[in-house]
């Protein structure tokens, strides 16, 4: 044996930087997005926003070039040449959609501000003496964000004894105050607590609030069980008069702080918007989300002028700079097909909800608009859909399946909504249980056990028909 040279001709697939660059781009979440468009615009001079009033050409006329076929991510390197005419305008620059003078609500007012700082603005109208003062202060710090006393009374009377002179029973009345505050029952210990403040500003004449706390203070436990007719014999009422307290009971704040933390300020922005049109189901991007970019023209007329070194650094960053534009308009192509082609095979649940979805897998999908499932998993990743039955994730609409007696198929999502249609129809007194749902849709033709009815149940976050056992 000795060495020697040979010559073979074969095919290798290169992932050049550009068609990494457009995968990036294609499975990032619009807040992603606008993060890496912020970046991109920081570190190249070539980029700038667009304004709405500049409705001319993004580069000059003598270096525009005719614009390129259809993006496919699937397509060979070749797809990203330089003729990219680098006008990209889908959509229009944007803060946050809506602010606080633009909507007109009383719990967007209540997110403006802390809860500290509304029950703050209470105390400092309320006439008491400077040490009360203190002690109302240092409590109303002491509340965490859903309404409660964060720590036990003895530890926070221990930490106001370093700076003033206070005793429990102070401290305990000046926190009875507090909990008068709107939203009332703020700063109680316990749940039941929370709930008897609130009881306890109604008519105590009424014969459902003094039922209703008592069994606050007593039987919680035992009401959250479902277990009426245990509490029917403790207090030894009938049936219609407990269920005017019950009614009562879940009538109460049980996170009176809540509506005033800033998560309830978080809201999803959707990538597509579903409408139909002409008895057709159309869809559309949101032209909202993203700012417009294009390219300065000012910096680009300057690299013929400029000296080498400058102009070979300008030219890289003006490449850069159509290359990204390039890959953001391969990125909305591509959420614009995948959603249509979901729009097409899920038209059923457009039409007639959720019983109609139909079992579907990426596979589905990437056959119909002729690209790899791991790029359609990255297109509905994070991503989302706006229609008129309200707003999903793009991945809703993928599902496994059941068989069914004729030898068919059923959507998991679509036995769900069966099964939460039953259960919501189902006697408050004798809820169904799960072989008997199992038993109902067997009769509808879906061969489903009772082991996976309860897998469905649970995924809906609906408790056992023994927990479910409740009053009308």
């Amino acid at each position: 044996m000795r060495p020697g040279l040979q010559l073979k001709l074969g095919h290798q697939l290169a992932i050049t930087p550009q068609l990494q660059q457009a995968i990036r781009l294609l499975q990032l979440s619009q807040l992603e997005l606008r993060q890496d468009i912020q970046l991109v615009l920081e570190s190249n001079p070539l980029l700038e926003f667009q304004d709405e009033s500049d409705d001319g050409p993004t580069e000059s006329s003598d270096e525009s070039e005719e614009p390129t076929e259809q993006a496919d991510l699937d397509l060979n390197e070749d797809q990203f040449d330089d003729s990219f005419e680098a006008d990209f305008d889908s959509s229009e620059p944007m803060g946050p959609r809506g602010n606080s003078e633009e909507f007109d609500g009383g719990d967007t007012q209540i997110a403006s501000v802390s809860l500290q700082e509304h029950l703050m603005w209470q105390l400092n109208l309320t006439p008491m003496s400077a040490n009360d003062r203190a002690i109302a202060g240092y409590l109303i710090e002491s509340i965490n964000n859903d309404g409660f006393l964060s720590g036990p009374l003895s530890d926070i009377c221990e930490s106001l004894a370093l700076d003033i002179e206070v005793d429990e029973a102070e401290v305990l009345a000046v926190l009875k105050l507090v909990q008068r505050f709107d939203p009332v029952g703020v700063g109680a210990r316990s749940l039941a607590e929370c709930l008897g403040i609130q009881l306890s500003l109604m008519n105590a004449a009424d014969p459902a609030v003094t039922l209703a706390a008592k069994i606050v203070v007593d039987q919680l436990e035992v009401l959250a069980r479902g277990d009426l007719d245990r509490l029917m014999r403790r207090f030894k009422v009938d049936e219609e008069t407990l269920a005017a307290s019950v009614r009562l009971i879940r009538t109460l704040d049980p996170r009176p702080g809540e509506r005033f933390s800033e998560s309830n300020m978080d809201y999803i922005i959707p990538d597509v918007y579903v409408s139909k049109r002409g008895g057709k189901w159309q869809v559309s991007l949101n032209s909202g989300v993203l700012p417009k970019l294009k390219i300065n023209r000012y910096y680009q007329s300057l690299i013929s002028a400029a000296n080498k070194g400058d102009a070979t650094y300008m030219r890289g960053q003006l490449q850069e700079a159509r290359w990204f534009l390039r890959s953001l308009e391969a990125r909305h192509d591509t959420l614009k097909r995948v959603a249509g082609a979901i729009v097409e095979a899920q038209r059923g649940f457009f039409e007639s909800g959720a019983q109609a979805m139909q079992p579907m897998v990426l596979r589905d999908i990437a056959e119909r608009v002729e690209l790899h499932e791991s790029t359609v998993s990255r297109v509905t990743a994070r991503k989302y859909m706006h229609t008129p039955r309200g707003v999903f994730e793009f991945k809703y609409f993928f599902s496994s399946h059941v068989g069914t007696s004729d030898g068919g198929e059923c959507s998991a999502v679509a036995i769900q909504a069966m099964l939460k249609e039953l259960m919501s129809a189902e006697s408050a007194r004798k809820p169904l249980s799960d072989a008997q749902l199992a038993v109902i849709l067997n009769e509808k033709g879906i061969d489903v056990a009772r082991r996976t009815v309860a897998k469905y149940r649970e995924a809906m976050g609906i408790a056992t028909s023994t927990e479910r056992r409740r009053l009308q």
